[in-house]
């Protein structure tokens, strides 16, 4: 009796038809990565932004920090470097400060 030996497999084998067969799914692998990176980014990694009306004044929560405008000479200047703001002071729009001279 002899032993039947099965065909080669051109993919386990390392063969020149295993290279292209990997080749022809590359670039769909590539095209599905990047889908599904974009939709990743798209969904806003959990943030979200809330619309506040410009006639609505703000108020600010806890750990507000930013870089914010000061009068220097008469001037406003923007601060170099962001500052821890208060919880609870309010944010207005500049139509509800009166500018002095």
């Amino acid at each position: 009796m002899t032993a039947r030996r099965s065909p080669s497999c051109s993919r386990c084998s390392g063969g020149s038809r295993g290279a292209a067969y990997r080749l022809r799914w590359t670039p769909t692998a590539i095209l599905l990565a990047s889908i599904v990176l974009a939709l990743a980014c798209a969904s806003g990694c959990g943030t979200r932004t809330v619309f506040v009306p410009d006639e609505s004044p703000m108020r600010l929560g806890p750990g507000a920090s930013a870089k914010v405008y000061h009068r220097v000479a008469g001037e406003w200047t923007l601060s170099e470097n962001a500052i821890a703001l208060p919880e609870g002071w309010y944010i207005v729009p500049s139509r509800y400060v009166e500018e002095k001279p």
